[in-house]
Order: C-alpha cells, then structure tokens, then sequence
C-alpha cells in the first residue's frame, strides 16, 4: 500500500527545535533514573545485597519489565486514539507530568523500601515510555521523507547534550552513589523531574497538532473507536510488509539496547569495578559519541539511506557488545603484545566509545525509518506499534539477562546480548 499524497513540506525550524527539545528533556530521566544513578543506587543500597548484587539486580529487571509490559499494552491503543481524536499533545503532557510527579517522589524512598521504590520506577518508566511514543509520532508532520533522517538525529543529538548537562550537574553536586551519601544523593530524583518539567517547556509552545478530529460512529465512545481502528489496521498489515519486518528487527536490536541502557553503569561498578573518576569519564564518552553518532548518521542517512544507515548501525553494536563482554580479555592482551599496564576500566572506556556512537544513530535510524514507511494520518498508531515492539522487547532483554545473571552472574550474562545482535547481523 503506497501512500499518493503530495509530500509535506519542512516545518518551520522553530517547530522542529521545539520538537528536539522533548528528546533534551526525556534524557534527563533515562540517564539519572535509568542507566547512571538510581538503577546504581536501587542495586547496591536500597536492595543492597552485597556482594553480588543479583537480587537487586533481578529486582531492578523486574521493575522495568512490568513497566514496558504496560507499555506494550497502552501505546498501539493510545496511538489509535490519538490519531482517532487528533489529541497528541494532550496525551504528551499526560504522559509528561505523570514522569515528573513520580520521578520527584523516589526522594521519599529509604534503603529497603523494596516496594515503593519498585512501584514509582515502574509508574515513572512507563509514563517516560509513553511519551517517547506520543513524541516520535509527530516526526512525519515536521518534514519530506528525505529529510525525517537529520530530523530525528537533531532530536536524539539535543536528548545527549541534554543527558550530558543533567547527570554532570548531578555527579559534580550529589557526589557518589554510596550509602554514606544517600541523604545527598536521594535528590537525583527531585532534579530528574524539574530539570524534565522545565526544559520540555518549548516542546508544548511550538510543537503544533496537526490532522482532523474524527467524528465518533454512533454508540462508541473514543476507546472503543481507536480499539476498532486498531483491529482494522492489525488486519491490513500485510499491506506494510517493509514496516513488519522493520519492527520484528527494532524488536530484537531494541531488547539487546535496553539491556545496555539499562545495565551498563551497574556492569562497570559490580563486573568491570571502575573508580568514580572512570565511571565519569564513561558516561562523557558515551553522551558525546552518542550525540556524534546520532547527527552524524542523521546526515548520512540522507545520501546513502534509512535502510543502510540501519544495517551500519547494527553491526557497530555488535562490535561494541563484543567489546563490553571481552573487556578483561581484551585487557590481557594488551598487556601482554604492548608490554602496557593498563587497567580493565580504562580498556572498557574503548567499549564506551562504541557502545555510544552504536546508542545514538541506531536509535535515530529506526524512528526515522518508521517515519519514512508510516502512511499519513496513521502517525500516533504506527509509532504506537513501534513502541510496542521496542517495549516487549525491553521486557524480553531486560528481564532475559536478569534472570540469566541471576543464575550465571552478570560477568557471563552480557553473552545473551552478544547473540542478540550476531542474530540480527
């Protein structure tokens, strides 16, 4: 089925940085809340079981996974909803002050609240997972298709420089993730949500809604139309069979990213035992080849394609997973053919380098890629199913590897995202 209508012409470039600004903001939580700081702190102090950490760790796996899970079920219907109802920014702003009001209460979590610290996770992930489904649906409005690629690696290159500024100013203020420092470092949640609720601002001045509201069929109420509305459309999706196969690939790329954003910092502490200057030093790395990554494959896109850009993108994160797993390896034979003395924590910031460069354009390659196969008027819907792949596959990689780690550790357990990506390859 090919989509006949005249091509949509660039929005104005106010628009498009109001656009960009949601990724600046949302970056905020993924990073502090997610990857850097509170999955540290939820791990070693709140659960707290030394010395390997797998309770916590399972825990953590468990928290994210019931949130995606969520996630899975409310995006295609949302998305169907709101393309019914041309409603977008209304559902956007849901779902972002839902993120604020629960990223700012896991300041009131104590080490052992097990429960409440496992709820507000899984309430704040999944209204953050929502969010980053209702934004990407606005993409095909902002442009022609040849220009969706350098659109959204804009938006992904601002959510790096975004993360960059956020967790810098928590690491330099808030201090280490340590029991002795947990009354300093509780904050992170409070300067997750406020730095989210301020910077995302633009997002709802300039962003605008576009399409026409649909009239409601007699006797259905607006879940019931967009429910009808997705059956239709699951029906016809042998008519999309590019964006079929796209979304079982983002399913098995996206489970083994999520494992990475969602495990890399408590890898380095529990496996790889860096200092904190080091793990600093990793989290610039990664921010900056991200945005690298991002607006430079952005570009690239436009002269050699969404569908290779993809491909190159994958097996970047293949390179760097192989290179996460065999950091220790790697550091041996270092030492042995260059006669250096080199420490495993230094040799992991080479992964970091890959794993960033591999994070930021993959991630822009596959939601301007969806933008580019999805038919107009569709938009919310078809970034809905996006967000479903992605999310069941966050719930599949997160909490595979939990429950390998827990049996195996996580030194061996990263070998799961390894076969994840040779697989795709």
């Amino acid at each position: 089925m090919r989509n006949t209508e005249a091509p949509i012409q660039l929005a104005a470039k106010r628009e498009i940085f109001g656009w960009a600004m949601f990724d600046f903001a949302n970056q905020g939580y993924t990073l502090l809340i997610i990857t850097v700081i509170y999955g540290d702190l939820f791990t070693r102090v709140i659960v707290g079981d030394a010395p390997d950490y797998r309770l916590g760790n399972l825990l953590w796996s468990v928290a994210l996974a019931v949130s995606y899970l969520m996630v899975v079920v409310a995006n295609p219907i949302c998305g169907a909803m709101m393309d019914y109802a041309c409603h977008r920014k209304r559902y956007l702003f849901f779902s972002y002050l839902l993120t604020v009001v629960t990223t700012v209460l896991l300041y009131f979590v104590e080490p052992g609240w097990l429960i409440p610290a496992m709820l507000l996770i899984i309430l704040s992930n999944f209204a953050y997972a929502l969010g980053e489904g209702f934004i990407a649906s606005f993409l095909p409005d902002l442009g022609p298709r040849k220009s969706l690629g350098w659109i959204s690696g804009l938006g992904w290159g601002l959510g790096y420089i975004g993360g960059l500024i956020a967790t810098a100013f928590t690491l330099y203020f808030l201090g280490a993730v340590t029991a002795e420092n947990y009354a300093t470092i509780r904050w992170v949640g409070p300067f997750a949500g406020v730095f989210f609720l301020i910077t995302a601002i633009p997002t709802f001045i300039w962003l605008r809604e576009r399409g026409c509201k649909q009239t409601l069929p007699q006797g259905q109420n607006l879940f019931s139309a967009g429910v009808q509305r997705l059956q239709i459309t699951w029906s016809e999706m042998h008519y999309f069979r590019d964006l079929r196969s796209l979304l079982i690939s983002v399913f098995f790329a996206m489970a083994g990213i999520y494992i990475i954003i969602a495990f890399s910092f408590i890898y380095g502490s529990q496996v790889i035992g860096w200092d904190e200057e080091v793990r600093v030093l990793m989290f610039v790395t990664v921010q900056i080849t991200a945005a690298i990554g991002a607006i430079g494959f952005g570009f690239i896109q436009s002269h050699i394609g969404a569908r290779t850009t993809y491909i190159i993108t994958l097996l970047l994160w293949l390179l760097a997973i192989l290179a996460i797993w065999q950091t220790p390896a790697l550091t041996a034979v270092m030492q042995q053919l260059l006669g250096v003395s080199w420490q495993a924590q230094y040799v992991f910031l080479f992964a970091g380098v890959l794993a960033g460069l591999s994070l930021g354009s993959s991630q822009s390659a596959g939601r301007a890629l969806v933008g580019i196969l999805t038919p107009r008027g569709k938009s919310a819907e078809f970034f809905g199913f996006w967000g479903m792949s992605a999310k069941l596959a966050a719930v599949f990689g997160i909490l595979g590897l939990g429950l390998i780690q827990w049996v195996f550790g996580l030194a061996d357990a990263i070998l799961f995202c390894v076969l994840l990506f040779a697989w795709l390859s």
